[in-house]
């Protein structure tokens, strides 16, 4: 099992910026990727963004392509949001998970506890 902490949450202006990190331990070699899901107070929870652990390749949803960055640190076991720009819609809660193979099966992983974001003026 691999246990997940996510930090770096916060209350933000429009158009600031945040760091969230999420720090994996456990059985880690289990890790294929890491990923970013969001969920808004009544909405569906929402694939934010993965990076492959092996080859680093990313992928992000359009709703932040461009403004959202992930990166990894393999070394530390971590997995970075950066989130530029942002917007009142991207307020909620922020969950990181892991998938166990190569497709990205986040819902077979571990999930973090989350950290809110709100980004308001």
């Amino acid at each position: 099992q691999v246990q997940l902490v996510e930090s770096g949450g916060g209350l933000v202006q429009p158009g600031g910026s945040l760091r969230l990190s999420c720090a994996a331990s456990g059985r880690t070699d289990n890790i294929h990727a890491m990923g970013w899901f969001r969920q808004a107070p009544g909405k569906e929870r929402e694939f934010v963004a993965a990076v492959s652990w092996s080859d680093g390749i990313t992928y992000y949803s359009d709703s932040v392509k461009g403004r959202f960055a992930i990166f990894r640190d393999n070394a530390k076991n971590t997995v970075y949001l950066q989130m530029n720009s942002l917007k009142p819609e991207d307020t909620a809660v922020y969950y990181c998970a892991t998938s166990p193979d190569d497709n990205f099966d986040f819902l077979l992983g571990s999930w973090g506890q989350g950290t809110q974001v709100t980004v308001s003026s």
